[in-house]
């Protein structure tokens, strides 16, 4: 007999993998990258985006220097995210809690662009009210609107 297995969430799931991945490239928490906006702040997350953290210099697996972070920029950007450096290592590392990076080097190139999530779309008013037609049963108004919403974007 086969017993059921537990559920785990789509990050969970994704984090083993691309845990090693984004080790590869010097990182050691994935949070960096995927939370990357709320870290440097979008005016400058629109511009640049972490590539690699290169540590210098380590001991018994502890790094003795502060390491260099990598980033992607656009090149008309460079100059001012150059200007931005003292900036952007502050931010990370209040970050990290820690100095964990003591400076930054520069890669011009295009930034990886994510298409803009569509939005939700309305459900048909008229679809709406007749499912809700068929949801007598439910007392509370504002369960029986969310659950007919529902079953309109549905079908």
């Amino acid at each position: 007999m086969n017993k059921p297995r537990p559920t785990r969430s789509l990050a969970d799931l994704a984090h083993g993998f691309l845990a090693e991945s984004f080790a590869k490239q010097g990182f050691a928490q994935t949070e960096l990258v995927t939370r990357w906006k709320d870290i440097a702040g979008p005016d400058i997350a629109a511009h640049a985006e972490p590539i690699k953290i290169r540590w210098n210099h380590t001991r018994n697996d502890e790094p003795v220097e502060p390491a260099t972070l990598v980033l992607r920029v656009e090149g008309p950007a460079a100059i001012e995210i150059q200007h931005l450096a003292g900036v952007i290592i502050e931010r990370v590392n209040r970050f990290f809690g820690w100095q964990a990076i003591g400076q930054i080097a520069l890669r011009q190139a295009p930034l990886a662009r994510h298409a803009p999530r569509p939005a939700p779309r309305t459900p048909d008013p008229e679809a709406t009210a007749q499912v809700a037609a068929g949801l007598t049963e439910i007392a509370d108004d504002e369960l029986r609107a969310a659950l007919a919403r529902l079953g309109a974007a549905i079908k």
